[in-house]
């Protein structure tokens, strides 16, 4: 019997391996007695097999080995233990699982686990954990359930059970994810556990992330007992990120009240962009524009969409009757705020704003700069025809008609004795819609710039000239729907989509359906991928619309994980799309450069040769750039 690992551990201090090995030479020769002092040195100690030992144990199995090579070569009847040869190729098997796992060789990763039960025990739960996972990227679900269960079912390390369970919660659908919850023990006395169940925390995450995609999409349906799960975490541990995140699924579900509470409880606890955010849409529902505006003053440039809901708070809290005496200073911030962004709607309310309090000059100063900035937009071209035929600038008038002849019926008519009065409040104001849906801190749409993009192509017939200039407010539904076509013809995307929001109110289900596939294109054509989402799932589509508008969504997603860098979910939305409908040769495309990102460089040079083979210059030049990346000529 060697005991020459027994010894060595215990010189280390290694209990955890020196228990291991003691219970290995029981399993192997049942009569054998551990020796009560393992540290006791036999009387003829073999110092080289020593050696060879401790670079095991150090983990240099490659220097290891060529001790064992070179002592066969001095003494070439001298024979190494098995045990020890046995250990080496363990040791190495489990580094070629390791380096194939961190890499994304994951058909190798199953390889050598299957040659190697050995490694697939509760003392390598990190193996377990590796196999899982290539199980899962595999597309073997069932079988990374089966990795999971081993481990909750024969492992009982604390630490290591809850972190496989959330392994498992982060890879697995959430119905196999439940199967593995059963398997949860009590929690140990003295932990924050103790009384509720090991994978309380497990559970918490669960909840909170049903709860964040609730507030992504308000057709989700969150469960009863996660929806009250999240509340008392927020209420009885103090989180704003709780917090913020109730705030949010309300506002989808446009419970304003609630979410006032939720977003006022947060920013008590943490004052954040997104909570303030959060707060003031709350606010501005229940039209407390002035409350929600300095809510939100401090953070209106922390992003995009920051700055967006602040001016159309500005705009909203300008435009309401009966008009607000605004102080000097909160009038000279929204005054620097609506010049610096340059925003038009909230520059034309500052116009009728001044018209209000009977300052003329300035309000057509206003609706000249709001021109300036956007010479098409009709409502600030009519608040400046009112204003100059109030201060008797005939010549200034008949100018603005001269524009717009043809464009603007109510600009033609303006002092030819028809009713001349400011539109009624908020009917050119921008409401503050809800949040896009990308993220807790989502961004501006990023531009495509490597790779081209698409939407489905709209086909409509029949639609009719449409105007430059009308609210979509004053349309019926059904005009709506056809205003919407006529604007996405014109590549008005954004425009298309608030005609689209007015259709989506129609009693009919079928302007309904049409309302919301155009408003998903509108989204799509505007870069705003989880908006399009939110829209595609407001009315029922039939099975080829629903398939265009996820291939395309999908696609979009995928361009975008790849410019932010996030080249797995890239890959995973291919894999998506491709489910659904054959890969473009672009797509194909940026499936190559998203491997050649993560250094695949074989599943990359298999993408881009099947591009180069359709005649593709770009799979070429993914060929050049792979060649490059690994450094051949």
């Amino acid at each position: 019997m060697d005991e020459s690992a027994l010894r060595y551990f215990a010189q280390q201090g290694d209990k955890q391996r020196l228990e291991r090995e003691i219970a290995r030479l029981r399993a192997l020769y049942p009569n054998w007695t551990p020796p009560a002092d393992p540290l006791a040195a036999p009387a003829n100690i073999d110092e080289r097999l020593e050696a060879i030992w401790r670079l095991y144990s150090e983990g240099k199995l490659a220097e290891a080995r060529q001790a064992i090579a070179r002592r066969q070569t001095d003494e070439p009847n001298w024979q190494p233990p098995a045990d020890l040869l046995d250990r080496l190729a363990l040791a190495e098997a489990r580094e070629r699982l390791l380096n194939a796992s961190q890499i994304g060789q994951y058909g190798t990763v199953i390889n050598v686990a299957s040659g190697n039960p050995q490694l697939l025990t509760c003392s390598e739960v990190d193996v377990l954990w590796r196999v899982a996972e290539a199980f899962v990227r595999t597309d073997r679900e069932a079988r990374a359930q089966d990795t999971y269960r081993y481990i909750l079912s024969n492992c009982d390390n604390p630490q290591e059970r809850l972190a496989t369970m959330q392994n498992a919660a982060r890879l697995l659908s959430p119905p196999l994810v439940n199967e593995l919850l059963a398997l949860e023990r009590p929690g140990e006395t003295g932990t924050e556990e103790a009384g509720t169940g090991e994978f309380a925390s497990v559970r918490d995450d669960l909840a909170r992330n049903a709860v964040a995609r609730g507030g992504s999409d308000a057709a989700i349906t969150v469960a009863e007992d996660q929806l009250a799960r999240v509340e008392k975490l927020a209420r009885e541990k103090g989180s704003a990120s709780d917090a913020r995140l109730l705030g949010w699924y309300d506002i989808g579900r446009e419970r304003f009240r609630q979410a006032e509470e939720w977003f006022s409880m947060a920013r008590e606890r943490e004052d954040t962009a997104d909570t303030a955010q959060g707060l003031a849409l709350a606010l501005s529902a229940r039209h407390a524009y002035a409350e929600a505006e300095a809510t939100l003053y401090r953070w209106r440039g922390e992003t995009d969409e920051t700055r967006a809901t602040y001016l159309a708070t500005v705009a909203n809290l300008l435009g309401v009757e009966p008009r607000v005496k605004l102080s000097g200073e909160v009038l000279q911030r929204i005054v620097a705020e609506v010049a610096a962004a340059r925003d038009v709607p909230a520059a034309r309310q500052l116009g009728w704003y001044a018209r209000a309090w009977e300052q003329h000059q300035t309000a057509r100063q206003w609706f000249e700069t709001a021109l300036r900035w956007n010479p098409d937009d009709e409502p600030s071209a009519y608040g400046l025809a009112l204003t100059r035929h109030l201060l008797g600038d005939a010549a200034g008038l008949a100018e603005i008609k001269r524009r717009w002849a043809g464009r603007s019926d109510r600009i033609r008519q303006v002092g030819m004795g028809a009713i001349e009065a400011a539109p009624a409040p908020g009917v050119d104001t921008p409401s503050a819609a809800p949040r896009p849906v990308a993220s807790e801190t989502s961004a501006a749409p990023l531009p495509r710039k490597a790779m081209p993009r698409s939407t489905p192509r709209t086909v409509a017939s029949g639609r009719r000239n449409c105007p430059a200039h009308i609210h979509p407010e004053t349309l019926s539904p059904q005009a709506a729907l056809e205003r919407g076509w006529c604007l996405m013809d014109a590549n008005r995307p954004l425009e298309a989509a608030q005609a689209f929001e007015i259709a989506l109110r129609a009693p009919a289900e079928r302007v309904r359906r049409d309302a919301s596939y155009g408003q998903s294109l509108a989204y799509l054509r505007s870069g705003l991928v989880d908006d399009a989402a939110v829209a595609a799932a407001r009315a029922p589509q039939n099975g080829q619309r629903a398939a265009e508008l996820q291939t395309a969504i999908l696609a979009e997603r995928a361009l975008g994980a790849f410019e932010r860098g996030r080249y797995t979910e890239a890959l995973i939305a291919l894999e998506q799309r491709a489910q659904l409908a054959p890969e473009r040769i672009d797509l194909m495309v940026l499936r190559g450069y998203a491997y050649l990102k993560m250094r695949r460089f074989e599943d990359a040079r298999r993408v881009f040769e099947a591009a180069a083979g359709t005649g593709s210059r770009d799979g070429l030049r993914g060929l050049a750039d792979l060649r490059a990346a690994m450094g051949s000529p």
